[in-house]
């Protein structure tokens, strides 16, 4: 577990004056929401948060319990209270709490929380957790690319959304031919050789789940 715990540390682990370095929402299924809306939920808040305030791409979860997840990581640790205000302003509607980092196993569900990879997300629509623990290297090649959102980024982001206009939240766009996909930008749906090709990127050899 020592690169996984070192990817985590860089990425989201406060020092201990204090703050914090990760921002995370969790998005459960509303009314109306159907098999997959708060997916495509989470999909257009991490493209605007892309394109539309410049922030790196962010680590997509789900949590063993019926819900996704997006995590921010931040380089320069910020108050809880302005960690709170830019997650309520970037999306209302999605849960803001500090939540333990994936993976781990949900006590209530028996299912693990794990990072997942964003083209697999609408596949764990209403079953959002993994019977088993999920490998190490996968977990790791997941989060060894990510960035973090610089002190200047941050609070420019944080202004923008304070001003009344916000953000304008877009539709995710339909997935292209894997070549053409934006490198970052969240996709609803890839195809199982997407996902598998880039796996092997990481030297991974991927196992999948079969529903019954």
């Amino acid at each position: 577990m020592q690169k996984l715990n070192a990817e985590l540390t860089r990425l989201y682990l406060a020092p201990p004056a204090g703050g914090t370095r990760s921002i995370s929402l969790a998005f459960k299924r509303l009314a109306g929401d159907g098999e997959a809306g708060h997916w495509e939920r989470l999909c257009q808040v991490a493209n605007a948060l892309q394109a539309e305030l410049g922030l790196p791409a962010p680590a997509v979860s789900i949590s063993g319990a019926g819900a996704f997840g997006l995590w921010l990581s931040l380089e320069k640790p910020v108050t809880e209270a302005q960690a709170q205000e830019f997650a309520a302003l970037l999306c209302p509607e999605a849960e803001s709490a500090a939540a333990a980092l994936p993976p781990y196993l949900d006590q209530a569900s028996g299912k693990w929380a794990a990072f997942i990879h964003p083209g697999m997300g609408a596949s764990f629509a209403g079953d959002e957790g993994l019977d088993m623990q999920p490998p190490e290297a996968g977990q790791v090649a997941l989060l060894e690319g990510l960035e973090s959102i610089g002190p200047a980024p941050f609070a420019q982001a944080l202004d923008q959304l304070r001003r009344p206009v916000g953000i304008a939240l877009q539709p995710s766009p339909p997935a292209p031919e894997a070549s053409a996909t934006p490198r970052g930008l969240l996709l609803k749906d890839a195809t199982l050789e997407d996902i598998v090709n880039f796996l092997h990127s990481k030297n991974i050899e991927p196992t999948f789940r079969f529903l019954k």
